[in-house]
């Protein structure tokens, strides 16, 4: 099985959180103000998963390449890693860090 390509999309969306209007670069998988997605992918942008809830930011982390917000969705228990960008709310971001992050769920269609 070959790993998965990332597909580019932009897309304009409401955040189902907090209802901000958020402007996609292709990149844009989460809103920048509270950092919470939707659960819509099952490889990086391909708009597979079936599910389609809210995914919530419940930790971060401090990587090599940068920092990560991880997410669980609230419906299926699913947990995405999103990494953090340039737009991104600097205190949301840093409010998440020395919470418990889960382990990645194979649940996630």
């Amino acid at each position: 099985m070959q790993p998965a390509r990332f597909t580019r999309r932009r897309e304009d969306f409401r955040c189902l959180h907090c209802g901000s209007a958020v402007r996609g670069t292709g990149y844009t998988n989460h809103c920048p103000h509270c950092l919470w997605s939707r659960h819509v992918d099952v490889a990086p942008g391909d708009r597979e998963a079936e599910c389609g809830g809210a995914m919530e930011p419940v930790g971060a982390l401090s990587e090599a390449d940068g920092l990560v917000v991880v997410a669980r969705c609230v419906r299926c228990g699913h947990v995405w890693r999103n990494r953090v960008c340039a737009a991104d709310d600097r205190d949301a971001v840093l409010a998440l860090f020395g919470r418990p992050v889960p382990d990645p769920s194979p649940r996630h269609r």
